[in-house]
């Protein structure tokens, strides 16, 4: 996969670094001096072009017509922005990723400004937080991109009401679907039969009106 990141700072060069070692074609964007001397220290010289993000040249030089991904992750909003708009409405790159540096832009960050994803890592921050908070001992494993699921995983406090009780007594909610439970070192698949025990994991898709219900009946 070719992926061209915008943005050498810290964030840009971790992404390249990870990318790199998974044996993806990386070009790197950066203009800063002082940033572009670290770079030529910390990864393959061949990757780095001298320039700014934001001119259309620059983004042609570093090949963005047969690019897979752009990743937009400067600590500029409007840098990041007007590279996304380019890659997307200019040379059509398929997959547009965005960061979000302040969290008051996040709005703009949307297809008609050619993001696919926008990453706002305060709003990420917040939702762990506020999950922590209202949920306690589950956690989300995995977001999925359709729809409004997650798989979650749980562990049955002693107070549950699904502790010591088979799983065809216990009212799980429709939209949700057990999909396995650790014990100890082992792996039950869940069936009608399955007992819930004190300490179980429950692995689950559920979607997020569910996520009470469950809560409700394993933490």
């Amino acid at each position: 996969m070719k992926v061209i990141i915008v943005g050498g700072g810290q964030v840009g060069n971790y992404l390249a670094s990870l990318l790199i070692s998974n044996g993806h074609d990386i070009r790197l964007i950066e203009h800063r001096e002082k940033n572009l001397k670290k770079l030529i220290k910390e990864l393959p010289p061949e990757i780095l072009i001298n320039g700014i993000g934001s001119d259309p040249a620059v983004l042609e030089q570093a090949g963005i017509t047969t690019a897979d991904v752009v990743a937009a992750v400067s600590d500029a909003d409007e840098i990041n922005l007007v590279v996304s708009t380019l890659a997307k409405m200019e040379f059509g790159v398929p997959r547009v990723v965005a960061r979000v540096n302040n969290p008051k832009n996040a709005w703009l960050y949307n297809s008609g400004m050619g993001v696919d994803v926008g990453v706002n890592q305060a709003d990420l921050m917040a939702h762990l937080v506020v999950e922590e908070m209202d949920l306690e001992d589950m956690f989300t494993l995995m977001k999925l991109k359709r729809g409004n699921y997650s798989i979650i995983q749980m562990k049955v406090s002693p107070t549950a009401k699904a502790a010591n009780q088979l799983l065809k007594n216990l009212s799980v909610p429709k939209k949700t679907v057990l999909i396995a439970i650790t014990r100890d070192e082992s792996l039950v698949i869940p069936k009608g039969d399955s007992q819930i025990l004190v300490g179980d994991d429950i692995l689950a898709l559920t979607d997020e009106a569910s996520r009470k219900e469950l809560k409700e009946l394993f933490g």
